[in-house]
């Protein structure tokens, strides 16, 4: 696996040390430290260096030979190890004063306090993970579904980074003939066989588009995905909200405009992580405080992957439409209140039917169930495509990006100079790069890594 240069980024050859489980009270608490001092440390704190692989019952001592606790010492030597480094697991009573007084004990013995996912970080300049697989440590960390879980586990186990690389070792190939043929251009050689190369790009090209069709679903479940409530005053957004959530989460009140602030709520849906949020209603002509209720809808609804703009039977269609006409995200209209109607909800959509509509009735549970398979299914988690990759937004770019410059290479291939050719090739095999580690720069990583928690 190739990866950055060490040189780029800052000095890694100090030990660090960080508690690695929740703050707070626990049975169980644990610090963890990495780097060249380890052994020495341990060998201060616990009397020895515990056998590699083994856990051993130990006292930890401060600097006056008292005894701060006693737990399990892990050790594991580099480079057999999580970062690749030497490292020390203390496993102790998970009580702030006793996590607080270890890491005080091994500050003052030459180590420093890691920085947010810096253990992860070793572990990839150690070529331990690549840049997908570190991601998706993360990702395992904060998901909120089995299916978000099971979708971080796979990308950590290196599924999703083994069929990059297998696409990077294909366009090595074909940049290898290509670069070729120009640099012995001037001997009169055509090794360039257009109909391969053309050939083999469909079969990237087709490869990338398999892989945007599971990652996409995955990305939500990475991420989660946001769905807007907009709407009138007074049709039941909030009633949604709450029959979404299971509890009362928003005002239900009859009087229009209870609604001002936004009202968000996460919820799991029937395995997808997704985030609900209840808006102000939209009036013609409203009063200040509404008009800053609605200001804020409106930079929810610029944050939202779906908006689910609500109405009432009583609503007319020009007062929908004209809601509507200015939202330029996917919009799903639900006419609430069915049960109010006298008639099956059903009728209700008349000439309005079609797979994003839906008459709903959020105090009666009626049309709900549909409503939640017809959201799971708009972001790809239907069970019908292959087990969704933990792909994040930055990956799906990456991935579009070299499947564009793939697309111009064909072009290249018979319309433009050989040199065109090689360097949308070049372009397309950094996109890809980018996923997995290969070139990225400090910032990225930096980014990255910063937004991990503090022990990991």
């Amino acid at each position: 696996m190739e990866l950055p240069d060490k040189t780029q980024f800052s000095d890694h050859t100090d030990t660090i040390v960080a508690i690695s489980t929740p703050p707070g009270f626990g049975g169980i608490g644990i610090v963890r430290v990495s780097g060249q001092g380890t052994q020495q440390i341990a060998l201060t704190l616990l009397g020895s260096v515990p056998r590699n692989r083994t856990a051993k019952f130990c006292r930890f001592r401060d600097g006056q030979q008292e005894v701060i606790d006693e737990g399990v010492a892990l050790f594991f030597k580099a480079p057999q190890s999580y970062t690749g480094e030497d490292i020390l697991e203390l496993h102790g009573h998970g009580g702030p004063m006793v996590m607080d007084l270890l890491m005080e004990r091994i500050l003052s013995l030459g180590a420093r306090t890691a920085l947010p996912g810096e253990f992860t970080e070793r572990a990839f300049l150690n070529g331990k993970v690549d840049l997908a697989q570190a991601e998706a440590v993360a990702d395992l960390i904060e998901s909120r579904t089995k299916a978000a879980a099971q979708a971080a586990l796979r990308s950590l186990s290196g599924q999703f980074s083994s069929e990059l690389f297998e696409l990077d070792s294909q366009l090595s190939e074909i940049r290898a003939f290509v670069e070729a043929d120009i640099d012995f251009a001037d001997e009169g050689l055509n090794l360039l066989e257009p109909g391969v190369i053309k050939a083999r790009l469909i079969g990237i090209v087709r490869t990338l588009d398999e892989l945007l069709s599971r990652g996409r679903p995955g990305s939500f479940l990475v991420s989660g995905a946001i769905a807007v409530l907009v709407g009138p005053p007074n049709v039941g957004k909030s009633s949604i909200l709450n029959a979404f959530s299971g509890e009362d989460r928003a005002i239900v009140n009859a009087r229009p405009g209870t609604t001002r602030d936004l009202v968000e709520v996460d919820i799991n849906l029937n395995g997808m992580p997704l985030r609900l949020v209840d808006t102000a209603g939209y009036r013609v002509s409203p009063g200040p405080i509404e008009a800053e209720g609605i200001q804020r809808a409106n930079k929810a609804i610029a944050n939202a992957d779906l908006v689910l703009a609500v109405s009432d039977d009583a609503i007319t269609e020009t007062y929908d439409l004209g809601m509507l006409q200015n939202i330029e995200k996917p919009i799903f209209r639900l006419i609430n209140k069915c049960d109010l109607t006298g008639r099956p909800c059903g009728e209700i959509l008349g000439r309005a039917k079609s797979n994003r509509s839906f008459a709903i009735s959020a105090t009666q549970n009626q049309g709900l169930e549909d409503l939640k398979e017809a959201i799971r299914g708009f972001f790809g988690q239907t069970g019908g495509v292959e087990a969704p990759l933990a792909a994040r937004r930055r990956h799906l770019d990456a991935i579009r990006r070299a499947k564009g410059h793939l697309m111009s290479a064909r072009t290249d291939l018979a319309q433009a100079p050989i040199e065109l050719l090689a360097e949308e090739l070049r372009l397309a095999q950094n996109a890809l790069g980018e996923i997995t580690g290969r070139g990225s720069t400090e910032e990225l990583l930096g980014e990255i890594f910063s937004r991990f928690c503090i022990g990991k």
